[in-house]
């Protein structure tokens, strides 16, 4: 992979891509993922649809992909709730890059992009995320963003009989 990757928000017809690398995260890394892979299976390409934002015309409400050509390498999410006292908070969900694209600096792409789009969201101020306790690489790279730990949720998730405690962080924009 010579050039950089292209980072944009998904449309509609990618949906199935986006399916495609959500399974197959899901499966590879189970303890990172609040969402069960076999669950995902299930689902459609389409059922992912309100992910996209598409009908949130304040922002705040979006998928991102890392692509190479055609193919999907990596994406993140961020969702925010209409609820009025809740809605100035968008909550980062779904970071992913294929295992064979990792270290190359996709995710720190991805999440840059992430976070410039949420400051342009309008009444947005904060970004919440959760990272499995443990997984220094990604909370390293959130933290290089200026994300801080505020909890962790002991026995968060519950992967093959193992409990895994998923740490809570935050970043004023």
């Amino acid at each position: 992979m010579s050039a950089a990757p292209s980072i944009r928000p998904l449309r509609p017809d990618d949906l199935a891509d986006y399916k495609a690398l959500r399974d197959t995260m899901l499966a590879a890394h189970p303890s990172a993922f609040t969402s069960d892979a076999t669950e995902g299976l299930l689902r459609t390409p389409n059922s992912y649809g309100s992910r996209l934002g598409l009908e949130r015309a304040e922002g705040g409400q979006f998928t991102l992909g890392a692509w190479h050509g055609s193919a999907l390498l990596g994406a993140i999410g961020c969702e925010r709730d209409t609820r009025i006292k809740v809605r100035h908070i968008g909550h980062i969900v779904g970071m992913m890059v294929r295992d064979h694209a990792q270290g190359r600096g996709i995710g720190r792409a991805l999440l840059a992009e992430c976070i410039a789009l949420a400051q342009r969201a309008e009444g947005l101020q904060l970004l919440t995320l959760t990272v499995t306790a443990g997984n220094l690489p990604a909370i390293a790279l959130y933290e290089g963003f200026g994300f801080v730990r505020y909890g962790s949720l002991p026995r968060a998730i519950c992967v093959a009989g193992q409990y895994h405690a998923k740490d809570q962080m935050v970043l004023a924009l």
